[in-house]
Order: C-alpha cells, then structure tokens, then sequence
C-alpha cells in the first residue's frame, strides 16, 4: 500500500481516505457493495461525515458566537478529528467515505489529506430521472420525503424538484461540475454507470490503479448491499438496494420523450477539455 499517503487513526491502525461521490442513481451503492468485498476496504451508502464537517466548520465561522477562537490549524484538527472519531472503530486500511457533495469541498480536502482520491459515478442525467421516476411509481402509496404536496402532482413537477439547484440531482450535478472543470480535478475518476454495470471486472482494474492499491478478486455474481431501515425513513423503498449480480438490462425509458430529450444532453464530463479528471465512460453515440 501506498505510505506516502497521510493517514488517520482507527481502532488498531491508521487508514487512508478515498471518496465516493458523483450523481444519484448513478451507481455508487453498487460500487460499496462491490469494493466492500475487499476485507481491506471500508464502503458504505451516503455518510454523515460530510454534514458533520460543515456543521463544525459553520459553528467556527463568522457566522458563529464563538468564531473567534478557532484559528487555522484548530479548525483542522477539529475537521481530521471528525473523520478519527466517526471511523475509529474500524479496522480496514483503506476507506471510502460516500457522499454526493464531497465534489463541491475538494478545497478543504486537499488541506486535510495528502493523497485522497476520489470515485465519482456518473450516468446520463435524462435516465437518472427514469431511474427516480421507476422508484417513484413502484411504491405509489409511500409519500416518500424526496417530494413535498406542491412538486409530486406530476412527472413534469417531480422532475424540476429534482433538477433544482438545491435539489437531489441538481445539487449533486453542479458540484461535480465544479470539480471537474476545478484546480483539484485530477483527483477525480468518473466512472459511467453503464460501463460499471457491462464491464466490472476492467472498471474494477482501473479503480485499484487509480488508487494505487493492489488488485482484489471481486465476485461480481454475488454483490450484497441494502439500506432497508434507512430507505423505508425516507419512505422510498428499494432506493439503496443492489442486486447481487452485476449486470446491464437494456430498457425503455418510462420519461415522456421531451423530457427525456431535455436532460440527455447534460452530461458535460463526455467532453475532457478542460479538465484533468480520469474519466471511464462511452463515447457520445455509442453504446
């Protein structure tokens, strides 16, 4: 393993950190489910870390009562000692922390770890939509907290609550947008979710390279993750579910075609000028 890296404590060693990060319904659970097979590696669903750091870093900022006591290196410590406390009872090496917004602090990143990496999965935003509306309709009488009483009425509504700046997939897409056209854009490796899905085994590869980490045997027929007690709080069942063997199904999009057509062209990362980011994905027009 890499020991150039800076590290954090953990229950019996230190650990380097990666990061999985990327669009929603793109898939990221999939890649835990995978990369957790690995007794080396820590993954897992969305954490709270990300929220935590903010939480802290808004409590010792100007907007704080207590602002004025926190200094430069104090507000670091504090920010690593989140990431010791939260996984100090694990033993794995490597971790990967998830979270969708990661992207949007790699700034603050590079001031806390040395040699982190983060994954992010990506997928055309027009069937990340279909992917949301497929879960939408499968539980028709669960009112999940995805949508409130003024946005669920139609897939048009559910679709622009979604795309919003402050929304689950709006959010998430300017971040990665900002990192990839950013200072730190070479810590970045977008994965498409269709490769992922039709060519695992070389994705896999090219994620231990991109890590420096040696290769690890994963069994792409029998990949278990779910997050049943989380999903069924949010009152969107089958959202963190994967299916145990990694495969791609080809079918059609349950998205009026003009909806369709207006998000398939969001899927900026398929142009590399400009950025420094390892990319995994198809070609525009191919398959």
């Amino acid at each position: 393993m890499n020991s150039s890296s800076e590290t954090v404590n953990t229950g019996s060693d230190v650990a380097r950190f990666h990061f999985i990060s990327g669009l929603p319904r793109s898939g990221s659970t999939l890649l835990a489910g995978i990369l957790k097979q690995n007794p080396a590696f820590h993954a897992a669903m969305s954490s709270p870390v990300s929220s935590l750091l903010n939480g802290a870093l808004e409590q010792m900022g100007a907007n704080g009562e207590s602002n004025t006591f926190f200094d430069e290196q104090k507000k670091k410590r504090i920010c690593r000692a989140i990431f010791e406390a939260y996984y100090a009872n694990l033993s794995q090496p490597v971790i990967f922390d998830t979270n969708r917004h990661w992207t949007a602090h790699l700034h603050q990143m590079v001031e806390l770890f040395d040699d982190f990496k983060v994954i992010c999965c990506v997928r055309n935003p027009a069937w990340i939509m279909d992917s949301f509306e497929v879960i939408y309709r499968k539980n028709p009488f669960d009112y999940s907290r995805m949508f409130n009483a003024a946005n669920r009425q139609t897939v048009y509504s559910r679709c622009e609550s979604l795309i919003q700046s402050m929304g689950v997939v709006g959010s998430a897409w300017t971040s990665l947008k900002e990192a990839y056209y950013g200072e730190f854009s070479d810590r970045l490796l977008l994965i498409d979710y269709d490769i992922l899905t039709r060519h695992p085994q070389r994705t896999l590869e090219l994620i231990y390279k991109f890590i420096d980490e040696p290769l690890y045997e994963h069994d792409f027929n029998n990949v278990e993750y779910e997050e049943s007690e989380f999903d069924q709080k949010l009152g969107v069942k089958g959202l963190h579910t994967v299916k145990k063997q990694v495969e791609f199904k080809s079918r059609r999009s349950i998205l009026p075609p003009d909806l369709f057509v207006k998000y398939q062209e969001m899927d900026f990362w398929l142009d590399n000028t400009g950025t420094a980011a390892s990319i995994i994905a198809s070609k525009k027009g191919t398959a």
